[in-house]
């Protein structure tokens, strides 16, 4: 099941609500998120797949009380360590058991058969949210969750389950106990929804087919613009894509009175490259910083060696496929550059060249990560630097314009900050109440038109359900 389906949209949400409202004890709300979460996660699934989640919440359940316990000693330490290892080793497991393989059978002429069992859906995710609450409690951030069911709640919260944020539990611990839906959050959480549904099925969806036009032939013989162009189309793909199903995230968590943390801070807008990440998938970059990049959980201090670290794991973490890690070093290297230039130098060089900069590196580098297959890759590469003898320009790329010419533009407008100019204007000017007229008609059209278009084709899963 996915968030931009009719189904879950119109019959499993609206179901799971009224369940939710009709109890008035935060426990029983509880009880009914955990069990549409459990039927959620496993629709359309096998059953044992929800063992992997069940087995991590109990185990680092556990794991929270001892290490805020033993925080500060030797024991403590081992505990979280522990946490660690055996959650990475499932992770692992199930994610990159035959990459690795595969990767000894190529590197040594091995002929080891290992059926890979595949990997339960949001394990990236859940992993990191239950090392995140074992960390915390040993460094006293959030105290040890009392109640399984709160705890449970929120590992297996179908609102993120599959593809995050990932929510730290210190931000959501006290609105698992007390809390309460509103009118307005109501509100606010179905405009986030129309928002998210509009980003997925109107822009996504429809840049996708595009840049499958360009990407899924022979790529060696596209023309240098054409590959821009495609990875263009991509980046903006994979923002829409991620940062929809974020909205959606966010804005069914809005409807339960539980704030989720935010993933997306216009990331088109920066001047360079550790700005982008610092805006782009805030939560999984806050979790490499605050729990990796120096490991402090050690007292190991290696500036350099650790932020090449974080941008492997960075990459990794995303997929079994050497295009991913070569992603994630790729961002690391200029993240490196950029830290040597450092930030006085700069500030010196003007704002257009650090803007052309920063996109030219962002585009490449979401066409690395299009390309898993690694010969394809290559020929991507390739034509950047015209070794495949390809044109600099042909009139794919003027037939694509000229056809998806609105979808274009609609595409790079709203990466920048629209929506939150209107809000601004409605809440602060003498036309408040036809402000908010037309943002409640702009809203009602997202959800027609969409709905609309669900109804004519199934919609794409997300792309980071599958990491």
């Amino acid at each position: 099941m996915t968030f931009s389906s009719i189904f879950f949209l119109f019959i499993f949400l609206p179901i799971a609500l009224i369940f939710y409202y009709i109890q008035r004890d935060n426990r029983a709300r509880n009880l009914i998120l955990v069990v549409f979460s459990l039927i959620f996660y496993t629709w359309g699934r096998e059953l044992y797949w929800v063992i992997p989640i069940l087995f991590t919440s109990i185990f680092d359940y556990f794991n929270g009380f001892l290490a805020h316990k033993y925080q500060g000693t030797r024991k403590g330490k081992f505990i979280v360590a522990n946490s660690v290892i055996v959650n990475l080793l499932i992770l692992g497991f199930f994610k990159y058991s035959g990459f690795i393989v595969e990767n000894i059978n190529n590197a040594f002429g091995t002929e080891i058969e290992f059926n890979s069992p595949g990997f339960p859906l949001g394990i990236s995710f859940y992993t990191f949210m239950t090392i995140s609450y074992v960390v915390d409690c040993y460094w006293d951030n959030t105290k040890p969750e009392r109640s399984y069911l709160s705890y449970l709640t929120y590992i297996s919260l179908f609102a993120h389950i599959t593809a995050g944020p990932i929510t730290r539990y210190s931000d959501i611990r006290e609105s698992l106990h007390e809390r309460d839906w509103t009118v307005a959050g109501l509100n606010e959480g179905i405009s986030r929804i129309a928002i998210g549904l509009g980003k997925k099925v109107i822009l996504a969806n429809n840049l996708y087919t595009i840049v499958g036009e360009f990407f899924d032939g022979d790529v060696s013989k596209l023309s240098f613009v054409a590959t821009i162009y495609g990875a263009i189309l991509y980046s903006m793909f994979v923002y829409y894509d991620f940062s929809g199903y974020c909205d959606m995230a966010i804005g069914i968590g809005k409807m339960l009175g539980l704030n989720l943390s935010e993933n997306f801070d216009y990331p088109f807008l920066c001047k360079d490259v550790s700005e982008f990440w610092r805006r782009w998938h805030i939560t999984l970059g806050s979790f490499f910083r605050d729990y990796l990049l120096y490991i402090p959980i050690f007292g190991i201090r290696a500036k350099y060696l650790n932020l090449f670290l974080v941008w492997f794991t960075t990459g990794f973490w995303h997929g079994a496929s050497w295009n991913y890690i070569i992603w994630g070093l790729y961002f690391g290297v200029f993240i490196f550059f950029e830290n040597l230039i450092g930030k006085k130098r700069w500030k010196k060089v003007p704002v257009v060249i650090k803007h052309i900069y920063s996109k030219i590196v962002i585009i490449i580098g979401f066409g690395i990560f299009y390309f898993t297959d690694t010969s394809k890759l290559v020929q991507f590469f390739r034509n950047l630097v015209f070794a495949n003898g390809n044109a600099f320009y042909d009139s794919s790329v003027g037939t694509s314009l000229y056809n998806n010419f609105f979808l274009i533009i609609a595409s790079f407008l709203f990466c920048f900050p629209i929506a939150k100019k209107l809000n601004y204007i409605s809440e602060n000017t003498k036309l408040l109440i036809p402000m908010k007229f037309i943002r409640t008609v702009l809203i009602a059209s997202l959800i027609i038109v969409s709905t609309i278009l669900l109804v004519e084709n199934n919609s794409q899963a997300f792309l980071y359900e599958q990491f």
